[in-house]
């Protein structure tokens, strides 16, 4: 299991200078064409959103008022509680609108017909499922995994992908305030 913290990751400024993009992971490591990828994006103004054809896309809401996320004639969604996960295809550009302010939000992208994501939120302990990947970001509350004794607290996490020794094992609430974000990501093949 590779372990995250938000605030110690390398924010890079998007090209149209709408916000920043801190990544987690993007699997295979050192390729150009990622299989799955997990970022937490800071969003500061309105404007649009890249394309990804052939990309699945899940956004989850962290901080701010919300995000309104466009593309006329297909969907429109506004994204106000934080913790909610809301997919959609990458292969359309998007328009975003910013009701309240400034944003965070998490964004995890797989390849289509290579790899699935079911993003959730979760109070309770999870085992990994063997074979999958996957990524569990702390919303609230402590956190701990089976194979580490240091505690995870609100915006770190970890990262596993389906090879590491993490299928199998375990994470769970510390404290009963506990929530979380976890990305189950699974091969199709």
């Amino acid at each position: 299991m590779h372990r995250f913290d938000i605030e110690t990751l390398t924010a890079g400024r998007w090209r149209n200078g709408g916000g920043a993009t801190r990544e987690i992971v993007s699997w295979p490591a050192g390729t150009e064409e990622f299989g799955w990828r997990a970022s937490v994006a800071d969003i500061d103004g309105a404007g649009p959103f890249s394309a990804f054809p052939g990309i699945d896309r899940t956004l989850t809401l962290l901080a701010g008022d919300g995000v309104r996320l466009a593309c006329p004639g297909v969907f429109e969604r506004l994204l106000t509680r934080a913790g909610e996960p809301f997919a959609f295809s990458g292969d359309h550009p998007l328009a975003a609108d910013l009701p309240g302010g400034a944003c965070r939000v998490l964004n995890i992208m797989v390849r289509r017909g290579h790899w699935t994501a079911q993003v959730d939120q979760i109070a309770g302990p999870v085992v990994l499922p063997l074979g999958h990947a996957g990524v569990l970001y702390v919303l609230h509350g402590r956190w701990q995994a089976s194979t580490d004794e240091r505690v995870l607290a609100s915006g770190q996490g970890v990262w596993w992908d389906g090879d590491d020794n993490a299928s199998g094992g375990e994470i769970a609430p510390l404290s009963p305030d506990a929530t979380a974000l976890w990305a189950d990501i699974a091969p199709t093949r």
